[in-house]
């Protein structure tokens, strides 16, 4: 199976499950600059912020990218971004969410769910902060997994 984009579906084999601080390290190895808020280590790449919910779960229960500036652009940020922040963080779903995500160009809020992951975007033109928030939380995730 297949997506439109021609991407696999599904990362074949799949990728392991990580811990948040397992996908810490695999974004600073991938070029993010990354710190510590009070319950998200956030990793910084040009406009791109992603955010990875901390805590002792077996596996990040909460993955979500962030770019402000005008919407069009931060949409577009997020969708060139988008890829490489799912895969180091094992989302195994990458291409299914990547290609659901440049079909929401314009959108201001949506969702859906994609294989384990509950996806939730949001798009803020008229705020202090405009700008695009697309989150994956882990529809597993029973107990300290609420995204901001």
């Amino acid at each position: 199976m297949s997506t439109p984009s021609g991407k696999p579906a599904l990362v074949t084999p799949p990728m392991a499950q990580l811990t948040a601080a397992q996908v810490v390290t695999g974004l600073t190895g991938a070029g993010y600059t990354c710190g510590k808020d009070s319950t998200y280590a956030i990793c910084e790449s040009g406009p791109i912020s992603v955010w990875v919910l901390t805590g002792k779960h077996k596996r990040v229960p909460v993955v979500s990218l962030h770019s402000i500036g005008k919407v069009d652009q931060a949409h577009a940020a997020i969708a060139k971004d988008l890829p490489k922040a799912l895969e180091t963080a094992h989302v195994n779903e990458v291409w299914l969410v990547a290609d659901w995500f440049g079909k929401q160009a314009g959108k201001t809020a949506t969702k859906t769910t994609i294989g384990d992951w509950k996806v939730d975007l949001s798009a803020e033109a008229d705020s202090e902060e405009p700008g695009v928030h697309l989150t994956l939380t882990d529809k597993f995730c029973t107990a300290n997994c609420q995204a901001e």
